[in-house]
């Protein structure tokens, strides 16, 4: 089993607001570059979502619930099987979205007992909290040529240094995907 996280990201390490959905000041910068850079499997996940699980806090499944079942190319048809398990103590209906369900117990318990690859989507708070446990085995970034700084970084201050391997870097539209997994 590893832990796969997945973010848009800045070149100053910001993931907050990539598409303006919640409104803050320079959101939107992911989607300021096209359909072509963000649309369809950038993060190359490839099986890993036939095989694996989706992870996500309320805020991101609430967005992604609103755009993915509606949508029926290849990769979203991807995206709306997956199971997706979901951390939020808030949500009761879990309907939106097909294959959905409440994380059962503690995040970090739920986590190391799962079976599967987990893909984390946004959801930089679960990130953070699984970052503190080191539990995260790859980062897949795909890093805009955008500097805002001011937002939620993937790696706040207080981060415990953390050593990764690059492993891939790649063009996709207007940003760069890069592969790192934990350090030898």
């Amino acid at each position: 089993m590893s832990v796969i996280v997945i973010e848009f990201v800045t070149l100053d390490g910001i993931v907050s607001d990539p598409d303006g959905s919640t409104g803050t000041p320079g959101g939107g910068w992911a989607f300021r570059h096209g359909p072509a850079t963000v649309a369809g499997d950038k993060f190359q996940l490839g099986s890993t979502l036939d095989h694996g699980v989706l992870l996500l806090g309320r805020a991101t499944w609430q967005l992604f619930s609103r755009l993915w079942p509606h949508r029926d190319d290849p990769f979203s048809t991807r995206m709306n099987a997956v199971p997706k398990l979901v951390a939020s103590t808030s949500l009761t209906d879990l309907s939106a979205w097909q294959n959905s369900s409440l994380l059962d117990g503690d995040l970090v318990e739920a986590v190391e007992r799962e079976q599967r690859d987990i893909v984390i989507a946004g959801s930089v708070r679960l990130v953070h909290a699984l970052q503190a446990k080191d539990l995260i085995d790859e980062y897949r970034l795909l890093t805009f040529p955008t500097v805002l700084g001011t937002g939620e970084r993937l790696f706040p201050a207080g981060t415990t240094p953390t050593h990764l391997e690059c492993v891939a870097t790649e063009p996709a539209g207007a940003a760069i995907l890069s592969r790192y997994t934990r350090g030898a």
